[in-house]
C-alpha cells in the first residue's frame, strides 16, 4: 500500500512551478522517491498552441474592416475599437465558456406555490447582454442619426458574437422587432424608446419604467412548424381594445424578454399581436413557461414552450395580415442569421490559423505545409465571401434598398447558413483531436453552426422564399441584377455563372424542384460580384476558380495549383487589439 506524504521541500518547489505538485512517494514502511520529479518530465507541455487572446476580431480582420470602411467610413470602424478589444480578450472568452457551461434554468413557481415563470441565468450572461446593448448592437440603429448606423451595428455584431453566439438571439429580436412594431404607431410610440435604448435592464417590470427593453418572438406551434397559417392559437377582442390570446407556442425565443410579437387567429385569419410579460399597470401577464428546450447548441440562451390563457395582447398591423406584419421582423432576423453564420465561420477560421502557427508535425509547422495552407486559404476565402455579403446586406438597410434586400437577403440566408457547418467541421479537423475536445471551443462552434440554417425557416423554406421574391417583384430581381452587373466582364467564370443563373430563371418548369440550386447560385454570384470588385485579386481568383467553376467548393482544401495560398492566409490572420 502506498502512502502519499507531501514533502515540505516539494511544496516550495510546487509553488514556484504551479504546473505540477511534488509529492513524496513512500511505500509503507520504507523509503520513497520523488514522484514529482518523474511527473515533471512526462507532463512537460510542448508543441501546443498558446491561448488565443488579445486579438481584435473587428479592426484586426482585414475583410471585415475593409467592408466597414467601404460601406461606411473609417470613423465608424474606429467607433468599434473598444468592442473589438473586448471581443478578443480572455475575459470575453471566459464569459462565453461560463454562459454555455451554466445554461439557464426555469423557475415556474416560488417557494409558496405562486406561479412566477422566470428564467435564471449565470451572471456572465448579463455581462454579454449588457455589452451588446451598450455598444448599440440591439435596437439603437433605428433611431440613430448616423447615416451608417446599420453597417456599424452589423460589423460590431459580427465581431462581438465570435466570443459567444447564444446571447445574440435576444439581441437580434430586439433589433428586428422595431420595423414590425411601427405598423402600430401607438404601440411604437410607447415601446420604441425602450427598444432602441443602449441600456440593458434584466428583470420583469412594467416596460414604461425600464431603461431598456428586450424583445422576443413566438410564431411556431407544434402542429405547424414553419407553416404558421396552421397556427391554432386564438385571439378574442376585448372591450378596451386589447385581445385575449389562448394557445400554445412550441418555440418562443428568449422567454425572459419584456415584449413579444406573436401570431394568433382572428376571424379574418392569422394576425400579429404584441404581448408584454408585464402589463402597463405592473401586473404579470399570463405567460406560462412549460419547459425550456434542450437544444443541440445555443445552450446559453433559453428557448421555451409557452402557454397562453386569455393572455393580453395588442394588434399589430391589420387583422388577418399577421404574416406580412411579422415578416418585417423576420427580414431583419434573416440579416442576423447571415451575420451570425459569418461570425461563426470567422471564429473557427481564427482558431484554425492560430493552431497551425504553433503546432509542429512531421518536422515543420502545420502552417508551413502546402496541403494545410490550401485548407486554411480555402476556409479564408469562404469567410471573406460570407463577410462581404453580410455587410453588403446591412448597407442595404441603411440605404433603404428594400427590393435588393428582399431577394439578396433570402439567398444569402440560405447559402451562408448552409455552408457554415461544413466550414466549421473542416476548421475543427485542422486541430485534430485537440479540436474535438470541449476546451478548444470548436465543439461549441460546431453545435452552433446549424442553428441559423434552421432559425425562422430551414433551407427548403428559404429556398422557396427566394422563388417567391423572384416571382412577386421584378424590382427585386432587377436590383440584384444591377449588383451583379457591376462586376460584369471582370472574370469569365463569373460571367458564365451569371449566364447559368439567367438560364435557370428562364426555365419556369419545376422551379420548386430546383429552388435550392437557384438560391445557392444566386448567393454565389452576389459573393463573386463583391469579391471581384473589392477583395484582393488572389482571393477573388480563388473564389471564382472553386465556387463558380470547378467543384463548387464542395470539398474544402482543393484550391488549384498556382493559388497564392500563403498570401490569402496571411490576410486572414487577425491582429492584436
Amino acid at each position: 500500500m502506498l502512502g502519499f506524504v507531501p514533502s515540505h521541500e516539494g511544496f516550495e518547489r510546487a509553488l514556484q512551478r504551479p504546473s505540477w505538485c511534488t509529492f513524496h512517494v513512500e511505500p509503507a514502511g520504507g523509503a520513497g522517491e520523488s514522484y514529482g520529479a518523474a511527473m515533471s518530465v512526462t507532463h512537460e507541455v510542448t508543441n501546443q498552441a498558446p491561448p488565443l487572446a488579445g486579438h481584435d476580431p473587428i479592426a484586426g480582420d482585414a475583410a471585415l474592416a475593409e467592408a466597414c470602411v467601404r460601406h461606411a467610413d473609417a470613423a465608424t470602424l474606429d467607433s468599434l475599437k473598444a468592442l473589438g478589444a473586448l471581443a478578443g480578450s480572455e475575459q470575453a472568452q471566459e464569459w462565453g465558456r461560463l454562459a454555455n457551461e451554466n445554461p439557464p434554468r426555469l423557475r415556474t413557481h416560488d417557494r409558496y406555490g405562486h406561479r412566477v415563470d422566470e428564467v435564471e441565468f449565470h451572471p456572465v450572461w448579463h455581462d454579454l447582454m449588457r455589452t451588446a446593448f451598450e455598444h448599440g448592437l440591439a435596437g439603437a440603429p433605428w433611431t440613430s442619426p448616423e447615416p451608417h448606423a446599420h453597417v456599424r451595428r452589423a460589423v460590431g455584431y459580427l465581431g462581438w458574437t465570435q466570443a459567444e453566439m447564444g446571447h445574440a438571439c435576444p439581441v437580434t429580436m430586439t433589433y428586428a422587432v422595431v420595423p414590425a412594431l411601427r405598423r402600430a404607431p401607438e404601440l411604437a410610440a410607447r415601446y420604441e424608446p425602450g427598444l432602441t435604448a443602449t441600456a440593458y435592464e434584466f428583470g420583469l417590470a412594467a416596460p414604461a419604467g425600464k431603461r431598456g427593453l428586450v424583445a422576443g418572438m413566438g410564431m411556431t406551434e407544434k402542429q405547424g412548424g414553419s407553416d404558421v397559417r396552421a397556427n391554432a392559437s386564438r385571439a378574442v377582442p376585448q372591450a378596451d381594445g386589447s385581445y385575449a390570446l389562448t394557445g400554445h407556442k412550441w418555440f418562443t425565443s428568449a422567454p425572459m424578454s419584456d415584449l413579444f410579437l406573436v401570431l394568433a387567429q382572428l376571424d379574418e385569419g392569422v394576425s400579429c399581436f404584441l404581448v408584454p410579460r408585464v402589463l402597463p399597470d405592473g401586473t404579470r401577464n399570463v405567460f406560462r413557461l412549460q419547459r425550456l428546450k434542450d437544444k443541440l447548441g445555443d445552450r446559453s440562451n433559453a428557448s421555451s414552450e409557452v402557454e397562453f390563457d386569455r393572455t393580453t395582447g395588442w394588434l399589430v398591423g391589420e387583422p388577418g395580415r399577421g404574416v406580412p406584419t411579422i415578416i418585417e421582423m423576420v427580414n431583419m432576423t434573416r440579416l442576423d442569421c447571415v451575420l451570425g453564420s459569418a461570425a461563426t465561420v470567422r471564429a473557427a477560421l481564427t482558431q484554425a490559423i492560430h493552431h497551425t502557427r504553433h503546432r509542429r508535425a512531421f518536422g515543420a509547422l502545420l502552417a508551413d505545409q502546402p496541403l494545410m495552407q490550401n485548407v486554411l486559404a480555402d476556409l479564408a476565402v469562404e469567410s471573406e465571401a460570407a463577410t462581404a455579403l453580410a455587410i453588403r446586406l446591412a448597407a442595404a438597410v441603411d440605404a433603404g434598398e428594400q427590393d435588393f434586400l428582399r431577394l439578396a437577403g433570402a439567398a444569402a440566408k440560405f447559402w451562408v447558413c448552409k455552408r457554415t457547418p461544413t466550414v466549421v467541421a473542416e476548421a475543427l479537423e485542422v486541430l485534430g483531436g485537440n479540436g474535438y475536445v470541449e476546451e478548444s471551443g470548436l465543439p461549441r462552434l460546431y453545435r452552433q453552426a446549424p442553428l441559423n440554417s434552421v432559425w425562422e425557416g430551414s433551407g427548403n423554406v428559404i429556398a422557396l422564399d427566394v422563388l417567391r421574391a423572384l416571382g412577386r417583384s421584378s424590382a427585386s430581381l432587377a436590383a440584384v441584377r444591377a449588383e451583379l452587373d457591376l462586376a460584369g466582364g471582370a472574370d469569365p467564370r463569373f460571367d458564365a455563372a451569371v449566364n447559368r443563373l439567367t438560364t435557370e430563371l428562364a426555365d419556369p418548369e419545376a422551379l420548386p424542384l430546383r429552388a435550392r440550386r437557384i438560391a445557392g447560385l444566386l448567393a454565389l454570384c452576389l459573393q463573386g460580384s463583391l469579391l471581384l470588385r473589392f477583395a484582393p485579386p488572389t482571393v477573388a481568383d480563388a473564389f471564382c476558380a472553386t465556387r463558380l467553376g470547378g467543384d463548387g467548393g464542395a470539398v474544402l482544401g482543393t484550391l488549384p495549383a498556382g493559388t497564392a495560398v500563403t498570401g490569402i492566409v496571411e490576410r486572414s490572420s487577425v491582429s492584436a487589439a
